[in-house]
């Protein structure tokens, strides 16, 4: 039963005699798969806040390279991710990448007992917290088999959209199990107020910080099994046609995601100074990136077999230019989504949390502001506007077209990171930031909601724009590609607070998302594209494929 033989979802008497009632009971185990995924990857954004709160021994600048962490190495790990499918199976991978989430929950739960672990531990569980970034990739192509294309754009919102809510879950269930000894253990002592969705949490509370790692052993135990029992490997032709034994299965996806963490790990080596485990060396970011990308892409490419085989048949993605033009596009609204989900929390206590005052003729941020909004109350609601609204832009840009509504949201995104950009320059300034909290905090809505409209929206481009066989790889490769959003605008952020200038980090970001609103109308929206996009005659819709494309049949 776990295997289908034949499926064919463009043909509408077997879609709704059979494949429909699949296609849902696949999409249902996924959903939250993924959403517990997204969870371990970017709980470092509010577990960092709290270790501030509770006093671990470890400065701002450390605790920011969590997240950094954990956004690097989950965006590698998508880049082999993106050709798990093809070459293990939907069922097989689901199963096994939410089975291996329970490693870091574990990990996470024990290390956060005692304020004298290490900073290197800290950071190990933050580099095996990249599976679940990694998972994105292998979903969302698996799910973009399973439905037919007219269907695919809210098909993937739901998927991306509802597992995107995997931030806003963890962001407000973490929080609250904290504040109890769920799972046993011994309490610690607030030394700073913290909070939850409810209210704050004065100084001198006892907090069980350790739960927020062991809580998601409860999803993922259940989920390991429904996606065993209730999923499906595709064996046709251009999903899994030479699917191997599960457990060969098991060893391919565990060999690739290898790879991806040597490289990650390497590229944090060179990047981290040596007070935080590193090389000291200073290797730029953006260097770091471009190595760990093209490292990674080139030894999967070495490897021996039918992996090394199948990949060079899915590595024809890269001769499209529609996968480098969309890997940018769709970096301006999912990278910014989960980058900003990941520094939102601790951008919000570091600029808000302190008074910004002259001692001494110089500006000081270290000063605790004791009427500054507690960031796991307000935290939240960014990544839950995102998550919430992407399916709605899915289903948008079925009836608008794709180009055009991404178009849209990336206006909104220059005006409202400009004005957020304002605003955090205002209160960085400020001995009562908390004055500027909410314009600062409504715009940065507007930006998450752009984001979400545009994640669904630019999905749905991808669907139309590529074959079947290399539609769930570009899915894959461009959310990895997007995904190092995670790590990078952490990173700037950091930088910026460092600097005292955090606001050019938002000018810099808008900066990007006007280039984008060029790229995108010069392929996909000016009138004299017609080099770029074909019309088909048999279903009214524009693509850009090139004419000897499988399906492309004037």
């Amino acid at each position: 039963m776990a295997d289908l033989q034949k499926w064919d979802v463009e043909d509408t008497r077997f879609w709704e005699s059979e494949g429909k009632k699949i296609a849902t009971r696949n999409l249902w185990i996924s959903i939250p798969s993924l959403l517990c995924g997204f969870a371990v990857w970017l709980y470092w954004g509010i577990i960092t806040v709290q270790m501030l709160n509770l006093g671990f021994p470890f400065a701002q600048s450390e605790l920011f390279t969590l997240t950094a962490i954990a956004g690097l190495t989950g965006a590698t790990l998508r880049i082999p991710s993106s050709f798990f499918i093809r070459l293990c199976g939907g069922r097989n991978t689901i199963f096994f990448t939410t089975a291996l989430l329970m490693i870091p929950a574990v990990g996470t739960g024990i290390a956060l007992q005692d304020k004298n672990t290490p900073l290197w531990v800290f950071q190990a569980l933050a580099l095996l917290s990249g599976f679940g970034g990694g998972n994105f990739a292998s979903s969302m192509s698996n799910i973009s088999f399973f439905f037919p294309k007219k269907q695919q754009g809210l098909a993937l919102g739901l998927n991306a959209g509802l597992g995107n809510f995997g931030v806003t879950t963890m962001q407000i269930l973490i929080p609250l199990v904290m504040t109890f000894g769920l799972f046993g253990g011994d309490s610690m002592i607030l030394e700073n107020t913290s909070g939850t969705l409810i209210g704050k949490i004065p100084a001198g509370s006892e907090t069980w910080i350790h739960n927020a790692g062991y809580i998601w052993l409860v999803l993922l135990i259940p989920l390991a099994f429904a996606g065993w029992f209730g999923m499906n490997n595709i064996r046709s032709q251009e999903v899994s046609p030479d699917l191997p034994n599960t457990v060969v299965s098991f060893g391919m996806i565990a060999g690739m995601l290898l790879i991806g963490f040597v490289t990650a790990a390497v590229g944090l080596w060179l990047l981290l100074p040596e007070s935080a485990n590193g090389s000291g060396f200073g290797v730029p970011k953006e260097i770091v990136m471009v190595l760990v990308i093209g490292s990674t892409v080139f030894w999967l490419k070495m490897l021996p077999g039918a992996i090394g085989t199948s990949l060079t048949r899915q590595y024809k993605i890269f001769n499209n230019p529609h996968t480098w033009v969309m890997s940018v596009i769709y970096t301006m609204t999912f990278g910014s989504f989960i980058g900003f989900a990941a520094s939102f929390p601790l951008a919000i206590k570091v600029i808000f949390g302190y008074q910004h005052i002259m001692v001494d003729g110089v500006m000081t941020h270290d000063t605790i502001n004791v009427n500054g909004p507690s960031a796991l109350m307000y935290a939240w609601m960014g990544p839950f506007i995102g998550a919430l609204i992407r399916p709605v832009g899915g289903w948008i840009a079925d009836k608008l077209g794709g180009a055009m509504v991404t178009q849209i949201c990336s206006v909104v995104m220059v005006a409202s990171a400009l004005g957020v950009a304002y605003y955090m320059k205002a209160a960085y300034n400020s001995a009562t930031p908390e004055e500027f909290f909410l314009p600062f905090f409504l715009l940065f809505l507007v930006l998450f909601a752009a984001t979400g409209i545009g994640n669904g929206s630019t999905f749905r481009t991808i669907a139309m724009v590529f074959p079947k066989e290399q539609a769930g790889p570009v899915l894959g490769w461009t959310s990895a590609v997007a995904a190092y959003g995670a790590f990078y605008i952490p990173k700037v952020i950091g930088e910026q607070i460092t600097a005292t200038t955090p606001e050019v980090a938002l000018i810099g970001f808008a900066a990007f998302y006007a280039v984008c609103i060029g790229i995108n109308w010069w392929f996909y929206l000016r009138k004299n594209r017609a080099e770029t996009l074909v019309h088909c005659p048999n279903c009214g819709k524009d693509f850009a494929p090139k004419k000897d494309d499988e399906f492309y049949n004037p």
